[in-house]
């Protein structure tokens, strides 16, 4: 899809389209409120369940890289939550537009390829995040936690929620069914997210899959994230701050790419 030209309006609002991005991003936003229960308050009881079973499991007085394991946990509770939903939500957006047929309805306003990017990847990235502070205040009742480094908390939070919601973009404009979007979730999301020291330190995995873990950007995403909370990290944090920086870059090209040359959208 080829950026539109400019009218004088337009023009004075600084080349951007500020109105047409605001009101698609608000949109995306309404859309999950609207089934709040669904989008907000469900993935929060659900990541309740999983520090319940896994405190349960494996015991509440078990020590995990010096700390307590219900602090060594909460962090990467939070951080698959974000992960999660800031996917579902841009890949789900765009898919259901798609097999509805209307989204011809989003692609005919005066929206460059830039403007339509950032909107989807803001609207995913609002449910992440809203999801990741409903979750941290429900598990801070439970598992009280300290802040060691505010900066790499935020980093690694806004990082992982604008990484995901550009895979979701992209994801749902590459899909053709629900089943695509699902594929990409149960068979790359998940295992990365689950696999990347979630639930426990990658320390305990094999000399080999230790190593391909180091090529896994959730892995850097979630020790980054724990780092900021507890100060204790598997690898290295300044390396993972450069690759969260360049897989974001990465997906951030490939969502505008694949509106600039309107790919499986034009039909």
């Amino acid at each position: 899809m080829a950026d539109l030209p400019q009218n004088p309006k337009y023009l004075l609002q600084g080349n951007v389209n500020w109105t047409g991005v605001w009101t698609l991003y608000a949109r995306e936003v309404r859309r999950y409120l609207k089934i709040i229960g669904q989008t907000i308050i469900a993935p929060v009881v659900t990541t309740f369940l999983f520090l319940t079973v896994f405190t349960v499991a494996f015991g509440a007085d078990r020590v995990v890289n010096g700390l307590p394991y219900i602090v060594f946990l909460t962090p990467g509770l939070i951080m698959m939550s974000i992960l999660q939903n800031a996917f579902a939500n841009a890949s789900t957006s765009i898919i259901q537009q798609k097999l509805n047929q209307n989204i011809v309805d989003t692609l005919m306003p005066p929206l460059t390829s830039s403007e339509l990017t950032l909107a989807f990847i803001m609207g995913g990235m609002t449910r992440g995040l809203m999801v990741a502070i409903g979750v941290t205040a429900a598990l801070a009742l439970f598992s009280p936690f300290d802040i060691h480094n505010i900066g790499f908390v935020l980093f690694h939070g806004i990082g992982a929620a604008l990484l995901m919601a550009s895979a979701g973009v992209m994801t749902g404009v590459w899909a053709e069914k629900f089943d695509h979007v699902s594929t990409i979730t149960n068979f790359v999301i998940l295992p990365l997210s689950f696999l990347s020291g979630t639930f426990f330190t990658v320390q305990r995995f094999p000399d080999i899959l230790l190593t391909v873990t180091h090529f896994n950007p959730f892995f850097y995403i979630i020790d980054g994230f724990r780092y900021g909370f507890t100060g204790q990290a598997d690898g290295n944090v300044i390396i993972g701050l450069a690759v969260v920086a360049a897989a974001n870059l990465c997906t951030i090209a490939g969502c505008y790419a694949m509106f600039r040359t309107g790919y499986k959208l034009r039909n």
